[in-house]
């Protein structure tokens, strides 16, 4: 039996040393940068004029099991120097205050291991519960009982870690927040069981310093006001749905929002889910704010809003970035609420301290290329001008167009060369000319040279939705919205954006155009650059990106523009001899991003040496692809794009970022954090790793085979074919070899060649005999 088992206080103390040995990288130092202006006064709209706080419920809840220490711990690591720490309290049978999300501990616990068979029923607000209740169990029964994940769309990887139930006093003892709010959800159930919260919040304030207390039962803050200094502890009344009833007035939530002159007779704010300030349609959209923060400030009531969490579906106004909506609640120019209630509360810290009261125009602070992929193409469908459009207003600073030629020779943007992928081909009259190509894709496919321009022209474009899996959606009102751009629009495009300072230009299966279908794309994209005057651009600069070496070869001999060389697979390091073969056809690098962070289970398992090796041969490197969808992220980057980025830049040393959601990457350039003298703890990259380290053993994710570094036979390959006619309209052998499609092994084209080379040296030989 383990010492946990045996004594949980034995063990709380080792749960947060090791939390702290392992995030070591996080520096323990305060940083607070001031998001205050000049002696002019605040610009904080909050009713103190202060800067709003950052409550963390449960502690970093997103992550750990809610109100363990590790959650307590990470919090107190990656959040602003005030942060506050939320305890929700229950009483056990013998009276003790725990701090537990629910009075039913059964999702938040394994007491059901523990006590088996033992569940109950009971009525919790007029509502029949079932499960496992503090009120069954004394303290000293709960000791073998441990924290899990409530939430199970949450990491479960931590559960075997066996965090101790946490009393109030060992939360305030043992992490000594500069905040501490209980909140007091069942006071009337808890009465039904012959306990008594309010006696048990008199006596443990005498203990620890209390800052907040919050209940959404009006008769419990009536109770107990009269005991409190509210310069010392502030009572919150909480509003729960609109349509629930509070048990001690029989009013709804909603009636009582329009008598807050009544609630600030017994409290000093009022806490509301977020939906209350700026609602959403059945749409998800939002809609205009209400008034509720302004007519809350007029009562002398401070505003908290509750319900943010990053994991939770956002509203589509705010592209799957958390710190997006924060900053509506804290910095929209009308109002500021006063505090935030969070599962990620690193995010909330950074948005107020990093992000807060600055506008496009604001400098920037790290030398980073943002580059898009396909256009804003987390908003609107990629390579269309709605795209490219946010893109630049954004702020981004290199738009990309992956050029696909179409039947008649026209070059135009598209993410892929398959119709089927960004279109709706597939349920258009062009259904006929589906088609299967080993050398582009495995499986069958309508691919863009199979069709004219003008009846490319005739569909309609689809949003890409990578995590539909998930049910995240992008932007469903504009999912078919925009127009297709040749190359040569897209050029005049990049040239009336005044804000660009460059553009990516992607080539590929070039060979296989070359060849098949007598389609000279990389002559085409060199011609229409000439006509659109970028041959002698100064302002703006060409990158021509493509995983094709031949390709690349091919334009050295042509133009003087910046190659880029995209990686397809996943490395951990090259060797010497490659970086320079490929800095004979290359001026820069992409690499995916786990070729830098590689994952198990969405877990890092460490770094890579793949960023300091190109880098050391001076070729820059930029990463992809960023995505704001938290699904996109390990769960070491706490669902949130901001750190991901933050951890690529800082951490890794990257020279750039492609990604589909712009905003996130250029707000992320111009924090004023970065240009702090000593970075906050909240912007410290994460320790690649350092979560694994966390995990109990018995619980850790399989070990994954590392990637491979990548050789010279990885980037070699024949050159483009000469210009031939084609052989076949679909398919079919040629004279020379293709080259191997994305993500196929180019060793077996250097193989076919080398053995064609031998078998024509020896047929020769056989001649001149």
């Amino acid at each position: 039996m383990s010492c946990c088992r045996q004594s949980p206080a034995m063990c709380r103390p080792l749960a947060f040393s090791s939390l702290l040995a392992v995030l070591a990288l996080q520096t323990v130092a305060v940083a607070l940068v001031a998001a205050q202006g000049s002696s002019g006064g605040s610009p904080w709209q909050t009713l103190s004029g202060n800067p709003p706080l950052v409550i963390a419920r449960g502690g970093f809840s997103g992550l750990f099991p809610d109100s363990s220490f590790n959650a307590y711990g990470l919090t107190m690591l990656t959040s602003v120097p005030d942060v506050v720490l939320w305890c929700d309290v229950q009483l056990t049978k013998d009276g003790v205050g725990i701090c537990a999300p629910n009075v039913n501990i059964k999702n938040s616990t394994g007491i059901e291991q523990v006590f088996k068979d033992q569940a109950k029923s009971y009525l919790v607000n007029g509502v029949p519960t079932q499960g496992y209740f503090s009120v069954d169990y004394t303290m000293n029964d709960l000791a073998n009982v441990s924290l899990i994940q409530g939430i199970f769309s949450r990491s479960d990887k931590f559960d075997g870690n066996r965090f101790p139930i946490l009393t109030v006093e060992d939360v305030a003892g043992q992490m000594k927040p500069q905040g501490f709010w209980l909140n007091i959800q069942h006071d009337a159930f808890f009465t039904q069981h012959n306990l008594s919260m309010r006696s048990y919040v008199l006596s443990v304030s005498r203990r620890v310093v209390v800052n907040y207390i919050s209940s959404p039962e009006v008769g419990f803050l009536r109770s107990i006001a009269s005991r409190f200094n509210p310069r010392i502890t502030k009572l919150v009344f909480r509003f729960l749905g609109p349509n629930e009833v509070e048990p001690s007035t029989n009013q709804t939530y909603d009636t009582l929002l329009n008598n807050l002159t009544f609630i600030k007779t017994f409290s000093s704010g009022i806490l509301i889910p977020k939906y209350y300030i700026w609602p959403v349609d059945a749409s998800l959209y939002i809609q205009p704010y209400t008034p509720v923060v302004l007519n809350a400030h007029k009562e002398g009531l401070e505003v908290f809003a509750s319900d943010f969490a990053n994991d939770l579906t956002l509203s589509y106004n705010y592209s799957y970035d958390p710190a997006s909506e924060y900053l509506s609640y804290i910095d929209n120019g009308d109002f500021s609420v006063d505090g935030v209630l969070s599962d990620f509360p690193i995010t909330p810290s950074v948005a107020r301290d990093c992000f807060s009261h600055q506008g496009k125009n604001a400098s920037e602070q790290v030398n980073l290329l943002v580059i898009s992929k396909n256009g804003a193409s987390g908003d609107y469908p990629g390579c269309t001008d709605l795209a490219y459009q946010k893109a630049v207003s954004d702020g981004v600073d290199v738009i990309d167009c992956p050029v696909q030629m179409s039947k008649d020779g026209i070059p135009f943007c598209l993410g892929s060369i398959n119709l089927g992928d960004a279109t709706n081909v597939l349920q258009s009259n062009f259904t006929t000319l589906s088609s299967t190509i080993p050398e582009i894709q495995p499986g069958s496919g309508i691919f863009s040279f199979s069709l004219s321009w003008s009846q490319i022209q005739s569909l309609s474009p689809i949003i890409s939705n990578p995590h539909k899996n998930y049910s995240l959606f992008r932007n469903p009102k504009f999912r078919d919205a925009g127009k297709f751009l040749t190359l040569s629009d897209f050029l005049a495009l990049a040239k009336n954006s005044n804000s660009l300072s460059g553009i990516l230009i992607s080539i590929e299966n070039a060979a296989y155009l070359i060849e098949k279908h007598d389609l000279r794309v990389t002559d085409a994209v060199l011609d229409t650059l000439s006509k659109s005057g970028y041959a002698n651009e100064t302002s703006i600069k060409v990158m021509i990106q493509s995983t094709s070496s031949s390709v690349l070869k091919n334009l050295t001999e042509k133009s003087d523009y910046e190659l880029v060389y995209k990686v397809d697979e996943n490395i951990r390091d090259a060797t010497d001899a490659t970086v320079e073969d490929i800095k004979k056809f290359a001026n820069s690098v992409v690499v995916g991003k786990t070729s830098v962070f590689p994952e198990s289970r969405s877990f890092i398992i460490g770094q890579t040496n793949t960023v300091e090796k190109l880098q050391s041969f001076k070729l820059p490197v930029y990463v992809e692809t960023f995505q704001n969808e938290f699904v996109s992220q390990a769960w070491d980057f706490y669902s949130d794009a901001t750190v991901e980025i933050n951890s690529y830049v800082e951490g890794a040393g990257i020279n750039g970022v492609i990604t589909e959601f712009p905003l996130t990457s250029a707000r992320y350039k111009r924090n004023r954090c970065l240009g702090s003298k000593t970075l906050p703890n909240y912007m410290s990259p994460v320790e690649p790793g350092g979560l694994m380290q966390v995990i109990a053993l018995a619980s850790m994710p399989p070990a994954e085979a590392p990637n491979p570094v990548l050789t010279e036979k990885d980037v070699t390959e024949p050159p483009l074919p000469s210009y031939e006619a084609p052989t076949s309209s679909l398919g079919g052998g040629g004279p020379v070899a293709p080259t191997p499609p994305n993500r196929q092994p180019k060793t077996t084209t250097c193989l076919f060649s080398s053995n064609f080379a031998l078998l024509l040296s020896t047929l020769l030989l056989f001649l001149k005999l």
